[in-house]
């Protein structure tokens, strides 16, 4: 019986394929499971052709509809495992198969693949240029150094030539892809053995049989982390229906060098735009850390909200096989993890003070004292200052640096302030209430205090950091040990929409040179991005560390699609009409209404979205209620709740003046300077956050004056972004 694989970046192409297409796929394989190994050699039914003048010999296409092919790498001398490798409009499908040239590594044993035309085209002429160069990348290394790791003949001479890291980042796509993260490895600075130990022993089987070039169906197997094979009608229905699933957890060579490393020296941090798979990588090293951790060890996967901590929990059951291991991880957010430390050690929590109720204390004692600054600004010196600091005195708050706060503040003025900070802690112990930050500040006192004991966690893993406040850094400093692979934090500055302002060095948390930045967008098109690039063009952004800044220089995406579609409207009636019509087509395009989502600033703007909706017979459901993955119904959810989600196609609706910045939710100039240029930032990110959750297609759409984030008129022709 023949068997057929997936090569893993297929979903990333049947994801886009609209619905004829991939029916087309479904029909196929089902019938490829229908035939013996000698019938498909045969060509009984699916148009199995080879591939003139092709690389490697084994290409063949099959017959998906009139317009598409299938390329297939079928095995010589009838051998009976299938791998299919991408589906390609008919025209294009040929050249592109003729081009690709599977080989098995010879370090690693697995299958690899390499767009070998280019390769030889290139070769010739860099080795040129090379002959001139003082000194080339891989000198250090010999030739039988770079073949013990696996690399060719082929790629060792294309190697040969490379004279720094930029121009090896060119060869990402040309080279295959165990040999490029091993000369990725060496580019670092690490050593042949540990380049041996950290890349090729975690790539190759346990027990490496004798390498045959020609065994593909070993090699298939050896490849386990970026081929599925299907061994039933039940598994390949499985997979075809829920590719998206696959794909959320599978981890590219750049992502895999980081979630794999054998062990980090203290706590580690990568950074990276959307997309660039820094969760699959969360992911992937708290399988790492409990592969290696002892058995009666405890590891605590983190972030910011519940409903990102539902999704953690959900990819990580879909990457652990054994559930015995998963019995071991904590998947929550830093507040309840501070309720359930003070929770254990108290015995009991305090209320909880909501937004609402803290406007309105800080109101109160503004009148009360008669001071001259706003609640807003009394709240976020609270917050910003005193329980970023952790201070605790008036001695200690009249001698603190107020980074960040633009407004100076002599002593007297800062006398007045303490008294009020002090009214405000005092009316919330008479209620018996603590706000989420002073809970965590309660948390991280408790686990560090002379009673703490040991540390719950041997290993912390923090997904989207940038919005954390220190205080909620503090209960994640004290829940594990200092030492090796203490804490693994991922996470995006340029997705900061909560104004957290972080030192971690000033927090006991050292990330110097075990820092990571993944520059590769996997998610979205190059064409959604470059657009949501313009929402952040020129705005200087803090590092996730607080250590200077950071930049989306050399950010990009392999995937190309549609380009984003601006709309504007005279009235806010004739946006919803708009936004009722394209999803309508959304749907008749074959797009799962749960893979589809749409992002307002207002909760009533959502509701007026879903009574259009629902009378259009399109189902929705609200993000906050927590939807099942399988649930249908279009996504409504505000801004703020779309952050470190992703929908096939995304509408943001409402991207107006009036909402984008949104005069409350920013501090006028005059009261705060730096204030200001902080929220409005916030503002940006927050835009740019919602742009960034589509895989395939971005619609924008605004009624009367559009928000100054925009793109610049000359980005547009009539109503869409060009």
């Amino acid at each position: 019986m023949p068997q057929l694989a997936f090569a893993n970046t297929f979903w990333d192409k049947f994801e886009q394929l609209e619905k004829p297409v991939r029916a087309g796929v479904r029909k196929a394989m089902k019938k490829f499971q229908q035939l013996t190994a000698a019938e498909l050699h045969a060509d009984k039914g699916l148009h199995l052709e080879s591939v003139e003048n092709a690389a490697d010999r084994r290409m063949r296409t099959i017959r998906i509809t009139d317009f598409w092919r299938g390329v297939v790498l079928a095995p010589d001398d009838g051998g009976d495992t299938f791998l299919l490798v991408n589906v390609v409009p008919h025209d294009k499908a040929y050249d592109w198969a003729a081009k690709r040239l599977y080989t098995v590594n010879t370090a690693t044993r697995g299958l690899e693949v390499r767009n070998v035309v280019v390769i030889d085209q290139l070769t010739p002429v860099l080795e040129k240029t090379a002959a001139e160069a003082s000194a080339r990348l891989f000198d250090a290394f010999s030739d039988s150094s770079l073949t013990r790791l696996g690399i060719d003949e082929r790629t060792l001479r294309a190697a040969r030539t490379i004279l720094d890291k930029p121009q090896l980042e060119a060869f990402a796509s040309l080279f295959p892809e165990d040999q490029f993260e091993v000369l990725q490895y060496l580019a670092e600075g690490f050593d042949e053995d540990t380049v041996w130990r950290e890349v090729v022993v975690l790539r190759r089987p346990t027990e490496p049989g004798p390498y045959d070039p020609d065994d593909l169906s070993t090699a298939i197997a050896n490849t386990h982390s970026r081929i599925t094979v299907v061994t039933g009608a039940e598994e390949l229905e499985d997979i075809l229906t829920k590719p998206f699933a696959a794909w959320r957890v599978f981890l590219h060579p750049a992502q895999r060098r980081v979630a794999y490393r054998a062990t980090f020296g203290g706590s580690a941090q990568v950074s990276g735009g959307p997309g660039t798979g820094k969760t699959v990588v969360a992911l992937h090293r708290v399988k790492h850390l409990l592969q290696r951790s002892p058995e009666n060890r405890r590891i605590l996967l983190t972030t910011y909200t519940t409903a990102l901590a539902r999704t953690l929990r959900e990819s990580l059951t879909l990457l652990l096989e054994d559930k015995e291991l998963l019995r071991r991880v904590d998947v929550t957010t830093v507040d309840a993890l501070a309720r359930d430390v003070v929770r254990r050690r108290r015995g009991s929590v305090p209320r909880l003070c909501d937004d609402a109720d803290e406007r309105f204390r800080w109101r109160k004692i503004r009148e009360q004292l008669r001071l001259p600054w706003s609640e807003q600004f009394l709240s976020q010196e609270y917050r910003h200052v005193i329980l970023a600091q952790s201070l605790t005195s008036e001695d200690e708050y009249l001698r603190a640096v107020r980074r960040g706060r633009g407004s100076a503040l002599g002593p007297v003025k800062r006398v007045q302030l303490w008294r009020a900070m002090q009214m405000f802690e005092q009316g919330l112990r008479k209620d018996r209430k603590r706000t989420y930050l002073q809970l965590c500040a309660d948390a991280a006192r408790l686990l560090s205090g002379p009673d703490a004991g040991d540390a719950p966690y041997a290993h912390v893993v923090v997904d989207e950091a940038q919005d954390l406040h220190p205080a909620q850094w503090r209960v994640l400093r004290g829940a594990v040990a200092p030492g090796p692979d203490d804490l693994f934090i991922t996470g995006d500055p340029h997705q900061r929409i909560y104004d957290s302002r972080v030192s971690l060095a000033a927090l006991g948390i050292s990330v110097t040179g075990r820092s990571s930045r993944l520059r590769i967008n996997y998610r979205s098109t190059e064409e959604i991005l470059r657009w949501a690039a313009h929402l952040m063009e020129d705005e200087p952004v803090e590092s996730l560390s607080g250590e200077g800044t950071d930049s989306l220089a050399g950010y990009h995406s392999l995937l190309h699609g549609r380009r984003p579609t601006l709309e504007d409207f005279g009235s806010e009636n004739a946006e919803l009409t708009a936004l009722v019509e394209k999803i309508g087509g959304w749907v008749k395009s074959g797009v799962p209404s749960a893979e589809m989502a749409v992002a307002a600033r207002f909760h009533q703007t959502l509701d007026k979205v879903r009574n259009r909706l629902e009378g259009a017979g399109v189902p929705t459901v609200f993000v906050k209620d927590g939807p099942d993955a399988k649930d249908a119904g279009v996504r409504l959810a505000t801004l703020h709740a779309m952050k470190g989600l992703e929908f096939r196609n995304v509408a943001v609706l409402g991207v107006s003046a009036g909402a984008f910045p949104f005069p409350p939710a920013v501090t006028p100039a005059e009261v705060d300077q730096l204030q200001h240029e902080t929220d409005m930032l916030t503002e940006r990110c927050l835009v740019f956050v919602a742009c960034t959750r589509a895989r395939e297609e971005l619609y924008v759409s605004f009624s009367g004056k559009g928000s100054s984030f925009l793109p610049p008129r000359p980005e547009r022709q009539g109503s869409s972004l060009k």
